[in-house]
């Protein structure tokens, strides 16, 4: 990565935000937003071009669809968020944000997981969301297509999940949190300095040799997450995961929309426009989920003749006869522990805050996360949605955020 390096404006700010794609963008912008917030923002982003990112990769999906009632409550809010974009944004030059709500449909193979469907149908019905529990006759009822020979039941929800565009949603981020007085600088942050006491980070030293004095740092690193937080001498289970999509037309198009359908397999599938979307781990078991190098974005081609293709075409039969017209590899930043996300301050370095660690759930998380994080940094609490069950103690202690819809 060939990039020119900047200096900052200033070399002191009380907010340093290392990684400017889609959560450094979130941060930034909801404290910019914020008129009780009325410190300075500097986000320190490597890549402007942000072309290996997560952001950059992301498939812009939203569910409410999980078993913890916060997750829940945060896709609540990114839905509200998504629909409602040109007046958070307060731009009429703002355009709106269409959330395609096909719905996610999750297909139960076996009876342990029908009934964690049941369950969690009931945990997100008390939380008004419209998702269904159907039998396997039900599904094939809605939605023909499906071959649902091997399926039990399923979960399905059409109101306010599915996905949308969330490159437009980052790009107005950045550009209004620039305009709101936050300062983008191509650059590195490389160490950092504590205090002789080790309660808190008091510089930042960049790649160009300048030494940054801060009053917060903020790890929105995505997969290099452990990077920056080794800086301040914090460990935390965040790692570089493969994840392929592959873009493929049928030549017997689908009469319907194809919800995002997660497969028995782990195999998942939707309509993308005129095209259709499927996409996978590394592997073909899924048992072996390595971690990658930070620039490792090679594609095992083999992985969709030998692996999706059969799959999608075993359940949606239309399917035998595709053709496969893009693929790319993007990273998760993957929680080794819960594949859940790393939000809020250290519990002994109390200045260096973690938003970190979303395995997959970022884009539709970065809403009320970000809106959180800036509570956080501006008023020393969560005013709108309690987000410290993902807290970094439970991290110290092992203990894992139990959620039961993962992807």
């Amino acid at each position: 990565m060939a990039t020119n390096f900047e200096a900052p404006n200033n070399t002191s700010y009380d907010v340093v935000i290392v990684g400017g794609a889609m959560y450094g963008s979130s941060v930034a912008w909801w404290l910019s937003r914020n008129p009780d917030f009325t410190g300075s923002v500097l986000v320190v982003e490597r890549d402007p071009s942000y072309e290996f990112t997560s952001t950059a990769h992301t498939n812009s999906c939203i569910r409410q669809q999980f078993s913890a009632e916060i997750n829940v409550k945060i896709s609540q809010f990114g839905a509200e968020f998504i629909k409602n974009f040109r007046d958070f944004m307060a731009d009429d030059e703002a355009p709106n944000i269409i959330l395609q709500s096909y719905g996610y449909m999750y297909l139960a193979g076996d009876d342990a997981f029908a009934e964690t469907l049941r369950e969690t149908q009931a945990i997100q019905s008390q939380l008004g969301s419209g998702t269904r529990h159907m039998s396997a006759a039900e599904i094939k009822a809605d939605y023909p297509f499906y071959n649902v020979d091997d399926i039990l039941a399923g979960n399905h929800n059409l109101i306010d999940e599915g996905y949308f565009d969330g490159g437009t949603i980052f790009d107005w981020w950045r550009k209004k949190a620039r305009a709101n007085g936050a300062e983008y600088c191509t650059n590195e942050v490389v160490s950092m300095d504590l205090s002789s006491d080790g309660s808190k980070i008091e510089n930042v030293r960049l790649s160009t040799g300048e030494i940054i004095s801060c009053g917060k740092v903020i790890n929105c690193s995505g997969p290099r997450a452990v990077e920056t937080s080794r800086m301040a001498g914090i460990e935390i289970p965040v790692e570089p995961r493969k994840r392929y999509t592959f873009i493929f037309d049928a030549e017997n198009p689908l009469d319907q929309d194809l919800p995002l359908t997660i497969d028995p397999s782990g195999v998942h599938m939707r309509t993308d426009g005129q095209y259709y979307l499927a996409g996978c781990p590394p592997t073909i078991s899924g048992a072996d989920d390595p971690a990658v190098a930070y620039d490792d974005f090679e594609i095992d081609h083999s992985i969709w003749e030998n692996y999706v293709w059969p799959i999608i075409a075993n359940r949606v039969p239309q399917f035998e006869a595709i053709k496969l017209t893009n693929t790319w590899a993007g990273h998760y930043a993957f929680n080794t522990l819960d594949q859940n996300a790393i939000i809020g301050p250290h519990t002994k370095v109390e200045n260096f805050i973690f938003v970190n660690g979303f395995s997959g759930h970022g884009f539709q998380q970065s809403p009320a996360v970000g809106r959180g994080v800036a509570e956080l940094i501006t008023y020393g609490e969560y005013r709108s949605l309690d987000l410290t069950p993902f807290g970094y103690d439970r991290i110290e202690t092992n203990t894992k955020f139990e959620e039961k819809a993962v992807i």
